[in-house]
């Protein structure tokens, strides 16, 4: 086993590190979250950088980085700040693979190079009313055939960074479910955000201030042809090939912001006094730090290896399912014990330890819940599966 990165992985992971410490100063990350709105000017300076650029195949512009980039960048991200982690993995994660691997020669022309470039924001428009994780058993939203393209008409929630992005990968039903197979019939659109028919309606959340997620209304959207993605009734495939880039990356952005967490613990206790002696010199709280420091380290680990065994080109399912129920366990409860660290400083809006907690709290919940990680991860163990 070779624990250490080459040249390039360490040249990338001190290039993100030093952009977060540049252009995401602790001022300016409250204020972002203080006013609850979407960075552009930071969205851009991160693609003037060239991070929007790092998974884009070269011959559209990008520098075609692998999962192994990808993560060491959404770890760094996630360490200066999630939300603008989480709308550059939205559209990298997404918009990239999911373009890049189904893709027309012409879509790819016209949408990767905006995405280097920062000028193309993609949201993923997939959650149905009532659905959560049982995706293709609550899809109501319906597509119909028409002349020249297709009427979608139904409703969305949970669409993340929609009214930022410009265009949005939605899913929709385009025929009726046949033989008990609810992933035949459906088909994944490339759907430009201003289209007529649109209406979409933020949800109220206490973190991820800077990039607010929506409920969404699709009357009458008329999609033209030239804006399927993939073979009609073929649209899971385009979701699920990346299923993996995408739990892998969301343990990174856990790693990224324990990691965050754990250092501001950290310090703190070195600084703090009572009684005469630093807080830190107190078993107690020294013993939340190595926990802190400990699961950080598991997560990282896991982490890692899941985005090797995908580098590779090995089957990683269950690792990178076991990294994100690992990694989001292990940030909620960095993020919890910071506060105990910090005491009533770690409740007040004045330190970033609330805002860890906040901002990570969902990373439970989705991309998939970890109820469902492991449900999927008994069905490996040869257990019959529950869904």
């Amino acid at each position: 086993m070779d624990f250490e990165f080459d040249e390039e992985l360490l040249s990338v992971q001190q290039w993100a590190r030093e952009f977060g410490q540049r252009a995401c100063p602790r001022d300016y990350i409250r204020k972002l979250d203080d006013e609850a709105k979407f960075p552009y000017e930071l969205y851009q300076k991160m693609a003037d950088a060239g991070f929007t650029a790092i998974a884009a195949p070269e011959e559209y512009g990008g520098n075609g980085g692998g999962i192994m980039m990808q993560t060491l960048v959404c770890e760094e991200l996630s360490y200066a700040m999630q939300g603008i982690a989480m709308s550059w993995f939205t559209t990298s994660c997404f918009g990239v693979q999911s373009v890049g691997a189904h893709g027309t020669e012409e879509q790819k022309k016209r949408l990767v190079p905006g995405i280097c470039d920062g000028s193309v924001r993609f949201s993923i428009s997939i959650t149905e009313p009532g659905g959560g994780t049982d995706v293709l058993g609550h899809l109501r939203t319906h597509a119909e055939k028409v002349d020249g393209g297709w009427l979608v008409n139904g409703a969305k929630v949970w669409t993340t960074g929609a009214d930022a992005a410009t265009h949005l990968l939605l899913v929709a039903r385009t025929s009726p479910i046949e033989n008990g197979k609810k992933h035949h019939g459906v088909t994944a659109f490339l759907v430009p955000q201003d289209t007529p028919g649109i209406q979409m309606e933020p949800i109220r959340t206490i973190g991820l201030r800077a990039i607010d997620s929506f409920t969404m209304g699709y009357n009458d959207v008329f999609v033209a042809d030239e804006n399927v993605l993939g073979e009609p009734g073929q649209g899971w495939k385009v979701m699920t090939h990346t299923l993996n880039n995408e739990r892998i990356l969301t343990a990174a952005m856990c790693v990224g912001i324990a990691q965050a967490a754990y250092n501001d613990a950290l310090a703190y206790a070195k600084e703090r006094e009572a009684f005469g002696r630093p807080i830190g010199q107190n078993q107690s709280i020294a013993n939340y730090l190595v926990d802190m420091l400990v699961g950080i380290e598991q997560a990282r680990l896991l982490t890692y290896r899941a985005a090797w065994l995908q580098a590779q080109g090995k089957p990683c399912g269950p690792e990178s399912t076991m990294a994100t129920l690992v990694a989001s366990k292990m940030v909620s409860s960095v993020a919890d014990h910071g506060i105990q660290v910090l005491g009533g400083y770690g409740y007040s809006m004045d330190f970033d330890m609330q805002r860890y907690w906040r901002d990570t709290r969902q990373l439970r919940i989705g991309p998939i819940s970890n109820e469902m990680a492991a449900n999927y991860l008994a069905s490996t163990m040869g257990l019959p599966k529950s869904y």
